[in-house]
Formats: C-alpha cells, structure tokens, sequence
C-alpha cells in the first residue's frame, strides 16, 4: 500500500450572526486556521475531525447541514495532507484547553471572522476550501460581500 502521507483533519466551523456567516480561526505559530489535527491510527477522518475540533475549541455541537463532503489541500509541510468539512455550530464562546502533552493550549489566539476577513488571513494552501465553502454558503465570490 502507498504511503500517502499524513492526514491532517479539520472543519470549518461557522455560525450565524444575524444574516451572516461568521468563521471560527484559531492561530498558532503566526498562522491563522481552522480547528484541525493528525488522524490517528484505526480513526475515521471525520472522527479525527471532530475530535480535534472538541480538544482545541471545546465545541461539541457541530451540525453537517451541507453533508459530509470535504475538501483537502495540497501537500504541505514534509507531505502533509489536511482534509476540512464544514459544519455550522451555535457555540459563540469557546475555549482554548490545555493541551497535556505540550502543557499549554496549542493555539494563542481565536477568532470569529466574516467570510472576506477569514479569507485573507488563511494560508495561500487553505484558499480553495475557503472558496468551496464560499460556494456552499451562497457567499459571494472572492472579496466579495460577508
């Protein structure tokens, strides 16, 4: 069997603020992303994906209303691979727990940002989920309207 690569699995979580869609990012290392971590052995991609949510943002209430379609990124650092579903939550305050193995939390800050504001501070590789998102959403194209 090939060896793929490591799969990183994460969501787009968004939730609704009025008329619209606010997007969930967290940063670590100077870099702004969606909740997201490396599947682990014998765990289903969407498992992984939810717990990863669940440990770094405490959020457990995500609904799949668009199905569970994702879309990935190109390889990235040495190889890897992250995969995003997207799922909407009412949650508006979360957490950033501590992770036991690093002992402190692994991202340093949070935000919930308007779909044109997320999408410029995401890395280059994250921009086709942001507009597979977009599409889903009904958002207009690129530096559109929020």
């Amino acid at each position: 069997m090939e060896n793929k690569g490591v799969l990183s699995c994460g969501v787009v979580v968004v939730r609704r603020d009025g008329e619209r869609w606010l997007f969930l990012l967290l940063r670590a290392f100077g870099y702004w992303d969606f909740p997201k971590g490396i599947k682990e052995e014998g765990e289903e991609p969407l498992q992984a994906a939810l717990r990863e949510v669940k440990e770094e943002t405490t959020i457990e209430d995500l609904e799949f209303k668009w199905g569970t379609g994702y879309r990935e990124t190109g390889p990235y650092n040495r190889g890897k691979i992250a995969r995003y579903y997207l799922a909407e939550t009412r949650s508006s305050e979360i957490d950033l727990p501590v992770n036991p193995e690093i002992g402190r939390p692994e991202h340093d800050a949070y935000r919930w940002v308007a779909y044109g504001e997320a999408r410029s501070m995401v890395a280059p590789r994250v921009i086709q989920v942001m507009d597979w998102v977009g599409g889903l959403l009904g958002l207009d194209s690129p530096g559109g309207a929020d």
